[in-house]
């Protein structure tokens, strides 16, 4: 079977293309795309992007990209044989004596051992009393929190003259939280935002900062975030709340339902979804190659991830513009909010929030 830099390589050169044009095409370095065909990862930053090139090239090239990673795994846990002369050398006669009367002092010394046991059984220490800790209980009305939870520790969020109690319930795979809403599940890394209550908009994110997956004594780093002035088309927002980290895209004395439109140049990992819309709660995940197009319309906001900024040209139309954006640059991994705000003027304001 071909290694994995002979199946790359007869693969480009099959389909006529050289370094370069795979370098321009996928947006991967040349160095980089040699490396694979040569199986030299020591220059790669890390693993993820030997993955995530070795992907993308394997797709490009229209290979099967599992059995291109089956390959790669391979390889990282082949092992040198042991030379054939090594397993058919014989032992020296002296070795052999020596065996001779080592095994059966050994196989004495653990007769003599087992009868020791038998005869002596250790005496068990008793195991010692586990202290039950206290669930903790803390308080947030605006601003963030941001600490480690364990199972039973809540938190109470105030609202106006309303509070609402969220309980870290189960720590296992996910991080399961008990709110009014109902149980809320989340993976590493992973957030949500809820509608406390219920008038249609989320005002608390909850982010699974960090935890260790089946090991509840270690807790869960939670954050949580009283959402200000992302009101959908309802109440102002201080112009002072909006993070520095926000570009203006265009302003307007009224909101209006506003269309993302992407091109994508190259190949793009892509993720969205829709904010502050109680009948579009889905996150949407799709991989696309260079020339695709995708419109994605809202009312109040989009969260969006891409892989690769600079494959995904991006433009917002809405109140009869057309606003070209920047989500950022080569090989970056981009994650965004797109969405309306109000500032101290009362004007609205769509705005690009970085969130990484």
């Amino acid at each position: 079977m071909d290694s994995l830099g002979e199946k790359l390589r007869q693969a480009r050169e099959e389909k006529g293309c050289t370094l370069e044009q795979v370098s321009r095409d996928t947006n991967i370095a040349t160095r980089y795309l040699q490396a694979l065909e040569t199986e030299d990862f020591s220059g790669f930053p890390g693993e993820p992007y030997i993955l995530g090139f070795l992907r993308n090239y394997s797709e490009y090239l229209g290979l099967d990209v599992q059995e291109q990673l089956s390959r790669y795994r391979a390889l990282k846990i082949q092992e040198q044989p042991i030379p054939v002369e090594q397993l058919l050398h014989s032992p020296a006669p002296v070795k052999k004596i020596i065996l001779s009367i080592l095994i059966p002092l050994l196989i004495l010394g653990l007769g003599a051992g087992i009868y020791y046991f038998i005869t002596h059984p250790p005496v068990r220490e008793p195991a010692p009393v586990v202290e039950a800790r206290e669930a903790a209980e803390y308080f947030i009305e605006t601003g963030i929190l941001e600490r480690r939870f364990y199972n039973g520790d809540s938190l109470l969020v105030s609202l106006g003259e309303i509070s609402y109690k969220l309980t870290l319930t189960n720590l296992g795979e996910t991080v399961t939280i008990t709110s009014p809403q109902g149980q809320l599940t989340l993976d590493l890394g992973q957030e949500v935002l809820i509608d406390l209550n219920s008038d249609g908009v989320g005002e608390l994110r909850i982010v699974a900062a960090d935890f260790a997956k089946n090991d509840p004594a270690a807790g869960a780093l939670l954050r949580y975030e009283i959402i200000t002035g992302i009101s959908g088309f309802a109440g102002p927002a201080p112009a002072e709340e909006i993070p520095t980290t926000a570009a203006v895209i265009q302003s307007s004395p009224n909101p209006y339902p506003f269309t993302v439109q992407l091109n994508f140049q190259g190949y793009c990992m892509f993720r969205w979804e829709i904010l502050f819309e109680r009948d579009r709660p889905d996150r949407n995940e799709q991989y696309f190659q260079r020339g695709e197009e995708l419109n994605i319309q809202a009312q109040n906001g989009i969260r969006v991830w891409a892989s690769n900024a600079q494959a995904v040209k991006v433009e917002i139309t809405g109140g009869g513009r057309t606003v070209p954006v920047e989500l950022g640059g080569a090989g970056e991994v981009v994650a965004a909010d797109i969405r309306w705000d109000r500032d101290a003027d009362n004007r609205y304001r769509m705005i690009l929030i970085r969130l990484n």
